[in-house]
This record gives structure tokens, sequence and C-alpha cells, in this order.
């Protein structure tokens, strides 16, 4: 579908004006920065609302084939709309599994009736979705995953337990990866995938407390819940394959998703103010040399990350290893974050150490953004993971 520029140019006047007129007042408690951070019903009944909002006025899913209830809109009308989220920042997407991971999945490997099924259903967030990949004992070796199902009938019964489940206890289905036979050639061939629904008989969900004294992670268990067979995506044995597609949405090294922001994101922009706001030897801090040599060198991180997202939707431009940018988004976004706040943190001196009471600088939110930050480090394959995936897909290092 050919646009053209004036098409995007009043597209994009449309969606900045709306954002402007419709971001949501502050609702008088504290609302998470993603959706690993949901762990009360006043965020998630507030959450859920705004992104209902902002699908039943068509600023997501725009790129989404139109008969399963998406936009049917070429990808940069969803890029215009995400940016306008960005610039008002208005809050994110509380459906993030289902638009970033499941749905995409959905779309490229799942029947028309699944598609018709579920993809209008997580656009408007009224069904959620979380994952059922790591394992408590296993980490990120998921390809050793344990939790069995066992075939009996038209159902699988299934037992285990599944850890740091964002958003389990709201969830309506799960993205699940079985142990399906034990008798396989490898481990990954023993391995299936289903679309589970969490509201099964036997699957019980509990929240777990974090760092920062919220909820949002959860452990879910499985206890002779019977899952129908129809539910399984592929075929028995093939969950490996489909996983990694999965992983490969998360991680951003596919396109398809649904757009949106996935986070309430703290910017550099946001640490240069507080520089400007906090003291150091009785001068702002960002009149400090040290200082100031520490932001140029964030600056330039984050200008670099932006520029390289760019870049990687060039081709040309990839140069000597194609792929390299796209696989690396996750592990260069994740520890810049952590990183960034940290820094942010040094620069409150003494007060570094308040984020629960009235004398917190800005309402605690640097430090509980900081601990937070270890989530995204660990979510999705831990930051050593993917070192390992870059050093042995993209470079061909050796794994020894």
């Amino acid at each position: 579908m050919s646009v053209s520029p004036t098409e995007l140019a009043e597209f994009e006047v449309q969606a900045d004006r709306w954002f402007a007129e419709n971001k949501p007042e502050k609702p008088g408690f504290i609302l998470p920065e993603t959706f690993m951070e949901v762990g009360t019903d006043e965020q998630f009944k507030f959450l859920r609302a705004w992104q209902n909002k902002v699908y039943e006025n068509g600023y997501v899913g725009l790129s989404w084939p139109k008969e399963f209830g998406g936009g049917g809109l070429p990808q940069v009308y969803q890029d215009i709309a995400t940016k306008a989220m960005a610039t008002h920042r208005v809050p994110f997407l509380l459906n993030t599994i289902g638009l970033n991971w499941a749905g995409p999945l959905i779309l490229s490997m799942s029947s028309s009736e699944d598609k018709k099924k579920y993809i209008p259903s997580i656009l408007s967030a009224e069904e959620i979705w979380c994952q059922g990949f790591s394992e408590p004992d296993h980490g990120s070796d998921l390809g050793n995953a344990q939790c069995k199902g066992r075939k009996d009938g038209d159902d699988y019964v299934i037992n285990g337990s599944k850890i740091w489940t964002s958003l389990g206890m709201y969830a309506k289905h799960m993205i699940l990866l079985v142990r399906t036979s034990t008798e396989a050639e490898s481990k990954y061939s023993g391995l299936s995938f289903f679309l589970a629904p969490m509201k099964t008989d036997g699957i019980e969900v509990q929240p777990i407390r974090k760092l920062t004294g919220e909820y949002g992670f959860c452990q879910t268990f499985f206890n002779d819940a019977r899952i129908p067979a129809s539910c399984m995506m592929g075929k028995e044995g093939d969950g490996w394959r489909v996983a990694m597609a999965t992983l490969m949405f998360e991680r951003s090294a596919e396109g398809g998703q649904a757009g949106g922001l996935s986070m309430m994101d703290l910017s550099i922009d946001d640490v240069i103010e507080l520089a400007k706001r906090a003291m150091r030897n009785g001068k702002p801090a960002i009149e400090d040399p040290f200082i100031r040599t520490e932001l140029v060198k964030l600056i330039v991180e984050a200008k670099g990350n932006v520029y390289m997202a760019d870049k990687a939707e060039i081709p040309a431009l990839e140069g000597e290893w194609p792929g390299a940018v796209t696989m690396s988004i996750k592990l260069r976004a994740t520890e810049f974050k952590r990183r960034m706040c940290q820094f942010a943190i040094s620069l409150q001196g003494a007060n570094a150490s308040r984020y629960i009471d009235d004398r917190a600088v800005d309402e605690g939110m640097w430090q509980r953004s900081y601990l937070n930050a270890f989530s995204g480090t660990i979510g999705g394959g831990t930051t050593q993971i993917q070192h390992n995936i870059i050093g042995e897909r993209i470079l061909g290092l050796p794994k020894d």
C-alpha cells in the first residue's frame, strides 16, 4: 500500500493532538514503569482502561490485519502513533506480552481460527497474556524445562511450575512451554508449546514480593491441570522451534509487534534535569567537571542506541554482521537503563538512601527504577546469555 507524504503528515498531526488532549491525569497512586511491576488491582484497572481507549481510537495494532481487529495499514502509521505516545509520555500499554510476543507469534504461525479468537482481545486488553517459560530450578536453561505434560484423551495433563509469570494473577492466557516427552532424541525435541487458558482447575498463581516491596512477578503451579490438546501450537515436540520464534519477538530481533509504549521510561534528558537540581560542593552537580564527563558518555550512548535502531531498518547499513544490531537491542537497552539509573542515584548524595518517604528525591522513582531495571537484564535471556548469543550466532566465536 503506497502512502503519500501528505497523508502521513496529516496522521502525525492527528496522533500528536489526540495524545496531547487525552493524556490521563495522575491517578493518585504510583503507576508502574512496565507490566512487570503491575501488582495492585487499581494499577491494573487503570492501565487496562487506558490501553482499551488507545485501541478504540485507532492507535495500536495499526499494522495488524484488519480482519483480525487491526488497522490494516503500513507499519509507518504505527511508528508515528508510538512516537506520539513517547513524546507525550503517556502510560504504557498493559498487555505487553500479548501485543509484543504472543500476538505476533499467533499472526505468524497459528491458524486463522486462532487469529480471530485471540487477536482482537489482545489489542483491546480484554484478555491479558502471560508467559510460562522460566522455571525455579532451571533459570536461563530453557531447553531443560521440566514442567511436564501427559496426553490423556483430548487433553494434556500438566504438572510442575513456572516462575516470573508477570501479570499471571490477571492473565486469561499463557504462552506455555512444557516437556511432553522424556524419551526424545534430544531435550529440545521433547518440548511442546501451548496457548494455555489460565482459568483452569489445577492452576494456582502466587504473587512474589520484589526488592522494591511491590508485587508483579508470580509463580504459577500446575497440579493435574488439563489443557485441551487443541491449544497446542504446531505439533507435539515442536515447542522449541515455537519458543525460539517467541524469543525473537521478545528480544526485538523480529518485527511484527502491535506497537505502543511497553514502558514508562526515564530518559537521559531526565538525568540531565536531575543533575541541574542536585547539588555538589554547594553548586549544581551539572557544573562539576567529572559529572559533566559522565553525562556526556551517557548522552552519546543514548543517542547511539537510537541511531542504531534506525540503522537496523536499512539492510545496506548493517555491515559485516547482518542482524547484529537487532540481536543486541535488548542487551544494550537493559544494561544502559540500569547504569543510567545508578548514575542518577549517585547524583543524590546522602539522599540516595531515601526512596519510600516524602523526603525522597522525585518520590524515589530513581531508586525504584534502578531496582526494577535488573528484571530487564534477566527476563528474555540474561545479559550473560545475550552476550553468548551475539558471540556465537553473529560473530561466529567458539562456545569454549
